[in-house]
């Protein structure tokens, strides 16, 4: 966990002590300071700390008044005392001045990790809160994973700061999406902004698996486990321990196999096939779905307790209709990725108006086909509109008639009734007979409105 944290105690010997044991637990950004004084001076210079463990009793000031100046100074850092009294009133007191929690020493290593974790969970639920209430754009402190993807979308960048919050934590995610709008290329950039980027990713299909095949591959196997398996297998649980497993369109997934998986997001345990022991595994899980899930589980076909168990977070990507402005960014990085090979390669304008007014079904994975397919055309010439798809084209006739159709002036009914008459009655050759029969009036009636709008 990347999570800048500061220790303050006087005892150098405790501090060393409480910053292996966090080291241990996969802690990686943590400070130790016994000086007071100098983690004021941290503070008012700037300095940013997600936690702040601070001894209640230390010379030249004490815990609770270093409390006061933390949370006047950076209101955002999360506060534990640590104290070797075990006193209700020292509790209360932490507690009013903003500390969010209060350790008794001796520390013990599982109450130490359990700490820290609950306040980091705490803090990144307010800070996702936060982002959904904000009308500024949010930053990424580490925008280094994120760069595969293309945006200026205010939409995608709070899905983005908050999948940067996620990451850090251990809790399964969910990303719901259509088809096409990127929710393996956020799964990947969610692995390497965590803890976990050194070991696997591994993405699974989950459109509908073979039970039998599916759990093979899934829970491994041993040689003589079921017929055909004439060699034991490796499985996915196993190859991907320590990392993370990217599990696509999960709304597929059989009601049986959702059981079995739930059972492994809940305990960490399964059985690979062939075997009667249960095996370990420590997996974060990264789901992804374009199906509703919630009719989903109103029909019965997926669990409402393995939904709970997925959603610890949960992002949403737009479809790249409600993100326009991407459209124009996409498009060149895409030409770059293609049209590497090619020289004075680009996109004319009104090629580029043309895929800014499409409403890309598929997305972007859509999008990226279509400039594909043009790179190709082109051949190393500017990509014009005839090297477009036709229904890109065809929508562009279809606008500029509309446009026409719009802009002509509106009209009374009876003026379009005698516009019609006198137009069927000259493409008659004048014939009344004929021109009454097509228009399915009487021969009288014909006559009498020619006469009135004075046509012979």
């Amino acid at each position: 966990m990347n999570n800048p944290l500061i220790l303050v105690d006087d005892d150098l010997d405790f501090l060393e002590t409480l910053k292996m044991r966090l080291t241990d637990a996969g802690f990686k950004n943590v400070r130790t300071e016994k000086d007071p004084l100098k983690v004021v001076s941290l503070f008012e210079n700037g300095e940013v700390f997600v936690i702040a463990l601070i001894d209640m009793t230390m010379p030249g000031m004490d815990g609770i008044e270093l409390l006061e100046v933390i949370k006047n100074t950076s209101p955002r850092t999360e506060c534990i005392m640590v104290t070797a009294v075990n006193e209700a009133r020292v509790a209360v007191e932490c507690l009013n001045k903003g500390a969010y929690d209060y350790l008794v020493k001796p520390i013990s290593q599982e109450d130490l990790v359990f700490s820290m974790k609950r306040t980091l969970e705490r803090k990144r639920l307010l800070d996702i809160l936060d982002i959904e209430k904000s009308k500024t754009l949010p930053q990424l402190i580490n925008a280094e994973p994120f760069k595969p993807i293309v945006t200026r979308s205010q939409k995608v960048l709070k899905v983005l700061k908050e999948a940067e919050l996620h990451a850090d934590s251990e809790v399964p995610i969910l990303i719901t999406g259509e088809s096409g709008t990127g929710k393996e290329l956020l799964a990947r950039a969610i692995h390497t902004a965590s803890p976990r980027s050194k070991f696997p990713f591994t993405p699974i299909n989950m459109a509908s698996p073979i039970a039998s095949l599916f759990e093979a591959e899934f829970f491994g196997h041993t040689k003589g486990a079921f017929t055909g398996a004439e060699n034991g297998r490796v499985g996915y649980l196993e190859h991907t321990n320590k990392g993370t497993m990217f599990l696509d369109e999960i709304g597929n997934l059989t009601f049986e196999l959702q059981g079995k998986l739930l059972r492994v997001l809940q305990d960490g345990e399964y059985f690979k096939l062939g075997t009667s022991s249960h095996q370990r595994t420590d997996v974060r899980f990264i789901a992804a779905t374009n199906e509703d899930l919630d009719k989903l589980m109103a029909k019965k076909m997926f669990r409402k307790d393995l939904y709970y168990r997925i959603s610890g977070g949960l992002l949403c990507l737009p479809p790249l209709r409600e993100r326009e402005e991407d459209i124009p960014l996409l498009a060149n990085k895409f030409l770059q990725d293609f049209g590497s090979s090619y020289k004075n390669c680009g996109i004319e304008e009104e090629a580029m108006c043309l895929l800014m007014e499409y409403d890309y079904p598929g997305n972007i994975r859509e999008l990226r086909s279509i400039i594909q397919s043009a790179v190709n055309l082109a051949q190393g010439r500017p990509i014009s509109s005839n090297f477009l798809p036709n229904h890109l084209r065809e929508r562009k006739s279809i606008s500029m008639y509309q446009n026409k159709q719009e802009s002509e002036p509106i009209v009374s009914l009876e003026q379009v009734e005698k516009s019609h008459i006198i137009r069927v009655y000259k493409k008659t050759g004048r014939n009344k007979s004929r021109a009454a029969r097509l228009l399915g009036i009487g021969l009288n009636t014909l006559r009498r409105k020619l006469q009135s709008y004075g046509v012979e």
